[in-house]
């Protein structure tokens, strides 16, 4: 039996979220035994004070939520993350540059993030919204040859976030050497339960606690 909360990023990405939100979210988090919380880069320090001696992981997103700032300030928020305490790092792709074509630098920006972070785990966004399944394929690959660890379906920023065929269609293409984190309008337990079987190892939502509550029958 899938242990659920252990595969839920408990986010709050919203830009008017304030420190008694991300508190709050601590709280849910440790209450719930979800897997890490998802918070912007400036909350991690209080995210991490907030779950010490927890083990409760705290993720942050990179470039978020377009990927189209320059590498060097990718690679500063990064390295700055990371010093206050991020366990994970959910970066956003340059996605101009992976709609050009240019694939080379866009697996060179992932890596370049990747070695300035050695002691991070590296999913990537995709944003797989704005790509066809030969670009998804190639930034499956890049992310891959870059030492990213996980591949992410979506920032929940686009027009529409994650979806079933491209959690199967990511499975099929980087074949169990990376990790799959669906993310995106997952607000149900239905939906989460049908990710994970499609092939997601993590879930990102911001309705973890309703998802839990679900699970346990309380709603």
């Amino acid at each position: 039996m899938v242990n659920i909360p252990k595969l839920i990023d408990h986010s709050l990405l919203k830009p008017d979220a304030t420190v008694a939100d991300i508190l709050r979210l601590c709280d849910e988090a440790r209450r719930y035994g979800f897997f890490a919380v998802c918070v912007h880069p400036y909350y991690t320090g209080i995210a991490k004070e907030a779950l010490f001696k927890t083990h409760v992981k705290i993720a942050t997103v990179i470039g978020f939520p377009h990927g189209m700032t320059f590498t060097g300030v990718k690679i500063y928020e990064a390295i700055q993350a990371v010093l206050n305490g991020a366990d994970e790092l959910d970066i956003v792709i340059n996605t101009g540059l992976a709609k050009s074509g240019d694939w080379g630098a866009v697996q060179k920006e992932i890596s370049d993030i990747v070695t300035a972070t050695p002691e991070a785990l590296h999913k990537i966004i995709i944003e797989t919204y704005y790509l066809t399944d030969d670009e998804k394929k190639k930034a499956c690959e890049a992310a891959i040859t870059a030492g990213a660890e996980y591949i992410k379906t979506s920032t929940g920023f686009a027009p529409s976030g994650a979806d079933i065929r491209d959690v199967i269609l990511i499975k099929s293409l980087t074949k169990g050497k990376v990790g799959i984190k669906a993310a995106g309008g997952i607000k149900t337990l239905a939906q989460a339960k049908a990710f994970i079987d499609a092939g997601a190892t993590r879930i990102g939502t911001s309705s973890g606690v309703s998802i839990m509550k679900e699970a346990q029958g309380e709603l």
